[in-house]
């Protein structure tokens, strides 16, 4: 009889902890599904948060500047929830488990925030809208609002990191056809996550601009449940990774074993450091990883001194005065991912701007088409037609053909590293171009009526471009960080790899938020109202953009130097716990 393989190769159980079959999970059929569920959850998700600036410049009553403040402290609050997702996921609960209870809390912030503002917020009905102001509201209205977004901070951001590290492990990377679909699905989830924000920022852009602020939150309370009965149907068909215990603990074993044999002398053979025999490498049970030579200092919690010698082959070992040369790895791994993520925040701070002053860009412009008024938040959706026309571009046509070019030297398409050079480039002209339609709309409104706000003639859709252009960049920037980030982390941390990306979003947001206030007051003085203040025909908001391009033009030039520092991974051989049993006749 002929052999067939039918159990998947990279470790995944199903839901009952048996080796996953591959013929009854995973692949594109639970793929899709997640890539639905992360759609409708990102329409729930921009549905607050797409307009959340004009709901607290309008409804809450906050200025422009403290509205910017605000939306950039939540949403970086939102991804910085990510690293708790990620820990509980990759240490206890699974990617499976965490995802359901997180979704679970996103729906309830949501339900809270649509009862709170229909209830109290959104008062005198109708309020809310460029027109008529809301009035003024309770401490404990106020309190019960910000526990609301806040409580779709802590769903939001739990979720994200491990839905995306979730999908991808539904492809057995072992298996070339499922490894090549691995490696699309990273595009195919961002196309998805912006699919899904369209509806948001369009109909739900609308309808909030217009002051029907409760009916747009209801409707994101009602996709984010259907998202998670989605999720929850799919259950017999995922693959799972079974959690692999506190990485935290592994780190600071190699830091104190290191530690202790510091003044031990490292072998000039590293096959005498201390190896875990057969395809166990550590105690997370992953692939074995490559020695390297940097971070030597290091390689002594691998040494093998007179006192442990008898440890060799002994898997009773004490991992607090030796590890295997895989767990040194893994942190050199962790260190080495450092430099590369320090320099991916400030393309944030650039990224976040559509959120909060794009859009009152856009509501200082001429919004209206004859009769209809275009919601300045809606714009965004130009953002999202450029990331779905680029991932297309960039999967059927530029990479194909850059591949083709450097076959000789047995390349393949660009690497991870250079996409996301490529995204800080086309992130500075992104804030060249803002910052020259703000120097045009200035212009124009200072020559008709510079005291009043939104009178300038120049038309909203000169934001097109600078909205096209962030959406190219983040096709380069953020799907090669996902796939960069996943791909690059040890396999005990596939989860804390994503969340790498959301909280370079999360910090991104929190330097956004301290530079706007470094701005504000260095410009105050002398009855000069700032760059940024609550109109913005006084303001020099231009002066910003082109300061953030010159920030970026600058942290593009680190990132050269740290891109060509970085050595990537190098697994040897399959995962643990892979062998014939796993093959049926």
């Amino acid at each position: 009889m002929k052999e067939q393989e039918v159990c998947t190769l990279d470790g995944t159980v199903d839901r009952h902890g048996r080796p996953a079959d591959r013929r009854k999970t995973g692949t594109w059929v639970a793929a899709i599904l997640i890539l639905v569920n992360q759609g409708l959850a990102t329409l729930a998700f921009f549905g607050v948060g797409v307009n959340l600036v004009l709901f607290l410049t309008r409804v809450m009553g906050q200025g422009n500047a403290d509205a910017a403040n605000s939306v950039s402290k939540w949403t970086g609050t939102v991804y910085l929830f990510s690293l708790l997702g990620a820990f509980l996921s990759d240490s206890y609960w699974g990617r499976h488990k965490t995802c359901a209870i997180f979704q679970a809390i996103f729906v309830i912030g949501l339900v809270s925030l649509s009862l709170c503002s229909y209830a109290v917020l959104v008062k005198p009905a109708g309020c809310g809208d460029d027109q008529t102001p809301c009035g003024s509201h309770s401490t404990f209205h106020i309190a019960l609002f910000y526990l609301s977004i806040y409580l779709v901070a802590l769903g939001n951001g739990g979720y994200q990191p491990n839905i995306a590290t979730f999908g991808a492990d539904q492809f057995d990377e072992e298996d070339p056809k499922e490894g090549q679909s691995k490696v699309a699905f990273f595009s195919y989830f961002y196309l998805a996550l912006n699919l899904g924000s369209l509806f948001s920022n369009t109909i739900l852009g609308y309808f909030e601009d217009e002051g029907m602020w409760a009916l747009g939150f209801w409707a994101s309370a009602g996709s984010a449940t259907l998202a998670l009965v989605l999720f929850l149907v799919g259950t017999p068909r995922y693959r799972h990774f079974i959690p692999k215990g506190n990485p935290f603990s592994r780190f600071c074993q190699v830091v104190v074993a290191a530690a202790r044999n510091w003044k031990a002398e490292i072998p000039t053979n590293e096959k005498d450091l201390f190896q875990v025999d057969g395809k166990e490498c550590s105690n997370n049970a992953g692939r074995k990883i490559s020695h390297t030579s940097g971070f030597k200092f290091l390689d002594k919690a691998a040494i093998i001194t007179s006192k442990e010698q008898y440890l060799q082959g002994d898997d009773a070992h004490n991992p607090w005065r030796i590890c295997p040369v895989t767990q040194v790895e893994e942190v050199k791994c962790i260190l080495r991912l450092l430099p590369i993520w320090l320099c991916t925040i400030l393309y944030s701070v650039v990224f976040t701007q559509m959120a909060s002053l794009f859009v009152e860009q856009g509501a200082a412009m001429n919004t209206r088409i004859s009769r209809f008024q275009i919601p300045p938040a809606s714009m965004s959706s130009f953002d999202i037609l450029s990331v779905a026309a680029f991932i297309f571009i960039y999967r059927r046509v530029l990479d194909p053909l850059v591949a083709m070019l450097r076959s000789k030297s047995g390349h393949r398409g660009l690497t991870e590293l250079q996409r996301m050079g490529i995204g800080l480039v086309i992130a500075i002209l992104a804030m060249v171009a803002a910052g020259t339609v703000e120097h045009f709309r200035l212009k124009q409104a200072n020559q008709t009526c510079r005291s009043c706000e939104g009178s300038s003639s120049l038309s909203i859709f000169w934001q097109v471009p600078q909205y096209v252009l962030i959406g190219a960049s983040e096709v380069f920037m953020y799907v090669g960080q996902l796939e960069f980030f996943n791909a690059q982390t040890p396999d005990g941390l596939k989860s804390f790899g994503s969340a790498l990306c959301m909280t370079s979003i999360s910090l991104g947001n929190y330097v956004s938020s301290l530079l706007v206030t470094i701005v504000m007051k260095i410009s105050t003085a002398d009855r000069m109202p700032g760059w940024i203040p609550g109109n913005l025909n006084h303001g020099h908001l231009d002066n910003f953009y082109f300061l953030l391009a010159g920030l970026t033009a600058a942290d593009f030039a680190v990132y050269l130097v740290c891109a060509k520092w970085y050595k990537y991974i190098k697994f040897e051989g399959n995962r643990a716990g892979n062998n014939v049993d796993q093959l049926i006749v």
